[in-house]
């Protein structure tokens, strides 16, 4: 049998798809989250569980790969033009998760948030040639690929007729929701999720509970367009103290934090609140994590 070798069949296309299959199967894989899909139960869910979850997931590598791909090959001046290539993949992309899901909507947002980020990650690749990826310079090309996404898609719409989620929160509250994140080029994460989430890993604490750990702590600071959407703006400012509430007592460092957080997830169920949008953005900070850390074998990072 010819013996794998890692540099002759490296693949900067698959290695960026499975590193964003990884961060959704760790952000829905995490347990306890208040209201949200996981290993114990389907949060505030009916329609949706953990499986389904796994079905959307596996369902969506080739999507990530087509984004890298278009990223890897990408020979435009502006990005917004990389914006425009891969748009048709992202809407594929819905596509092979409703057939996965049977018509469930588990992924939209973090096919395109993270459909951005391996394009992007994919042209930086390109020009340095290293895996060990500056997740500055990879948000920077995140804000330049997005600019002005919001006042085009959200801006514009006749108040009189919104016609999609995004719009008609827009219209009622202002939020921008997750185009606003990757137009800022998730400053929400670069400036509190991602640097909690390295100091956690740096400390030992396990992957489990670092990841809902820092979940509550985005769930302290994001314009929750899930819970918006289902409720109004007094239930995002209950989920941001429920949060911080739980942090007070340590989280999932200790065990009073631990069995306020099972609490929490029966409160939240029966209220019906699901911190959607805070659950996407554990992903996108598992994903920029990745990057940074190049999170496989060293030989291939030293490529």
């Amino acid at each position: 049998m010819e013996e794998f070798n890692v540099f002759k069949d490296f693949d900067i296309c698959q290695y960026l798809s499975e590193l964003a299959i990884k961060s959704m199967l760790y952000e829905v894989s995490a347990t306890p989250k208040p209201g949200l899909v996981d290993r114990n139960n389907a949060g505030a869910h009916k329609d949706m569980d953990f499986f389904t979850f796994m079905a959307s997931s596996a369902a969506l590598s080739d999507t990530f790969y087509q984004c890298a791909k278009a990223g890897a090959g990408f020979e435009g001046k502006a990005l917004t033009e990389l914006m425009n290539s891969i748009r048709p993949i992202g809407i594929q992309g819905e596509k092979r998760m409703f057939q996965a899901t049977q018509g469930i909507n588990t992924h939209k947002g973090l096919i395109f948030s993270l459909g951005i980020i391996v394009a992007v990650a994919a042209v930086q690749y390109g020009e340095t040639q290293s895996l060990k990826m500056n997740v500055e310079k990879i948000c920077d090309k995140v804000k330049e690929m997005t600019k002005g996404i919001s006042d085009r898609e959200l801006g514009n719409v006749s108040k009189a007729s919104p016609s999609t989620y995004g719009e008609k929160l827009f219209q009622k509250y202002g939020v921008k929701g997750i185009r606003g994140e990757v137009e800022s080029g998730f400053h929400t994460v670069r400036t509190h999720s991602l640097p909690i989430l390295q100091e956690l890993i740096k400390s030992g604490k396990s992957m489990n509970d670092t990841l809902v750990q820092v979940l509550l702590h985005l769930m302290t600071v994001t314009e929750d367009s899930n819970v918006l959407g289902r409720h109004d703006w007094e239930a995002l400012e209950y989920v941001k103290a429920s949060a911080k509430e739980l942090l007070n007592m340590g989280g999932m460092f200790t065990e009073e934090g631990r069995q306020r957080l099972v609490e929490t997830d029966r409160e939240f169920i029966r209220k019906n609140i699901s911190p959607g949008g805070s659950a996407d953005l554990l992903a996108v900070t598992m994903m920029l994590y990745s990057l940074k850390k190049c999170l496989i074998p060293w030989s291939v990072c030293n490529l």
